[in-house]
């Protein structure tokens, strides 16, 4: 994996690290174990899906995250992107809007001794009484930039997130704020789940 991760433009030392020493195989189903450390999305409980590695860390080498920041990590699924942020020295905070999900990942990163603080609510609308943030990733794609979560960003923030153009196709999205203004960026072309929530999909829609 780590191979992988170099050969695809992974540069980030810090990254690395934490790639290298989260142990993704404690946060996929127990029998998907063997595969854990391939270049895939997995499943994982509730119809929900771990990212692929390499995916994980692109989105958080994008965030550009130094020690002490406060980040939010949006979808916490099984946890995984969450222990990788703060393994890179971030204070992660993570919201799951599947509360058994959020039960599920908070255990398994306490018992990991990873410091993230995981809330089940709609991940759409962030964190407000948490804010501001020095970074946010969004682990689903959205219909278009949810406002409320740029709006959670200290200056100088960045917001990383797919968002889809009305068609099958997602973009990964960097935003920053710089002087009170947003200036947004593509990372490349991406495949998530949708965001669900009130600033993204009505859970009926496609993503």
């Amino acid at each position: 994996m780590m191979t992988l991760l170099i050969e695809h433009g992974i540069r980030s030392p810090s990254v690395l690290n934490a790639m290298a020493a989260v142990p993704r195989e404690e946060f996929v189903l127990a029998e998907d174990r063997d595969h854990a450390y391939a270049d895939r999305a997995l499943p994982i409980a509730a119809g929900q899906t771990i990212s692929q590695p390499l995916m994980v860390a692109i989105v958080v080498e994008a965030l550009e995250l130094q020690p002490g920041q406060l980040a939010l990590d949006v979808g916490t699924g099984s946890g995984y992107q969450a222990a990788v942020m703060a393994s890179c020295g971030a204070r992660v905070v993570s919201i799951e809007r599947l509360e058994p999900l959020a039960r599920e990942a908070a255990d398994r990163l306490r018992r990991l001794n990873y410091d993230v603080d995981v809330i089940a609510g709609d991940g759409s609308l962030g964190v407000p009484e948490r804010a501001p943030f020095d970074a946010i990733a969004v682990g689903a794609a959205a219909p278009r930039l949810p406002v409320a979560l740029a709006r959670q960003l200290v200056e100088g923030g960045r917001l990383v997130i797919p968002i889809s153009d009305g068609s099958r196709a997602e973009e990964l999205t960097r935003l920053r704020l710089i002087d009170g203004r947003w200036h947004t960026e593509s990372l490349g072309p991406c495949r998530f789940v949708p965001l669900i929530g009130a600033d993204g999909y009505a859970e009926a829609e496609p993503g």
